[in-house]
């Protein structure tokens, strides 16, 4: 999981810093797991931009991921460790004994030719995915369900990981990435390990090219609009501004935009650190 970085040859080069990829194993995806992904360029049924800063980028393919691990105690062998377009992380194909191939999020330390399984009484190792109820406590973690058997809804994106703290009757007490502490039913699913690439928040494009290849197009402040664009647009030379805002007027910076009435904001023990 290291960064490659670039000579200053070009001005593109001077800043870049991307990941090496030398844990790919493999550069054709399986075409089984392949589903065809619609660009909206930001824009709505109707054809209106809804969404700015949107258009572009290259054009994927999405890997379908099993994020509900529900195949139980049947073994799985680790066949490759792939790139994902659509996601920070790196993916990893699993061949079950019955012949069936699924993608899971690639844990760090998952190597080809490992074997791993989920289910009841299984051992707490890497790619693992057991139900927190049987997970000892402290280990890191990663994949978390909300709600069992929806599939995984928590730390799932590259370099990410949560610890099991404590169990409370028929809650377990998580600590999250964010910083956030919270309950989750023990009933819930969780694999043993953090999410691989933790070297993707140390990259660096270099240049606004590599963005648009993402499919984000240039996004300009508020304060070099017009009045009529933007309220905090307008002025004199660089004498504009204000409190910051959305380009609706709504105060931005700040603002908690968490429904004060959400049901399960009594799970959260400890809110994530500003």
């Amino acid at each position: 999981m290291a960064l490659r970085k670039f000579k200053p040859v070009t001005p593109g080069t001077r800043h870049k810093v991307i990941s090496s990829f030398e844990e790919i194993t493999c550069t054709t995806p399986e075409k089984s797991l392949l589903a065809p992904i619609k660009s909206s360029g930001g824009r709505n049924n109707q054809g209106r931009m809804t969404m700015r800063y949107i258009g572009g980028g290259h054009k994927r393919m999405y890997r379908i991921i099993d994020f509900k691990r529900d195949k139980d105690g049947m073994e799985a062998t680790v066949k490759t460790i792939e790139y994902d377009p659509n996601r920070s992380a790196r993916i990893a194909l699993l061949a079950y004994t019955d012949g069936e191939k699924r993608y899971i999020i690639a844990p760090v330390g998952l190597t080809v030719g490992q074997k791993i399984v989920s289910g009841r009484g299984v051992a707490p190792e890497v790619g693992n995915t057991l139900h927190l109820s049987e997970i000892p406590l402290g280990t890191i973690i990663h994949n978390i369900e909300l709600i069992p058997g929806q599939g995984a809804a928590m730390a799932r994106s590259a370099g990410t990981y949560a610890q099991l703290l404590a169990r409370e009757g028929n809650h377990a007490v998580l600590k999250l990435p964010s910083g956030e502490t919270r309950q989750v039913l023990v009933a819930c699913r969780a694999t043993v390990g953090s999410v691989s690439n933790p070297d993707h928040q140390n990259e660096s494009h270099g240049k606004a090219g590599r963005k648009r290849w993402l499919g984000r197009r240039p996004r300009n402040r508020g304060v070099s609009m017009n009045p009529v664009d933007h309220p905090m647009g307008g002025g004199e030379g660089k004498n504009s501004g204000g409190h910051p805002r959305s380009r609706k007027g709504l105060l931005a910076k700040g603002k908690k935009t968490r429904d004060p009435k959400k049901t399960t904001s009594k799970f959260i023990i400890e809110r994530r650190r500003k």
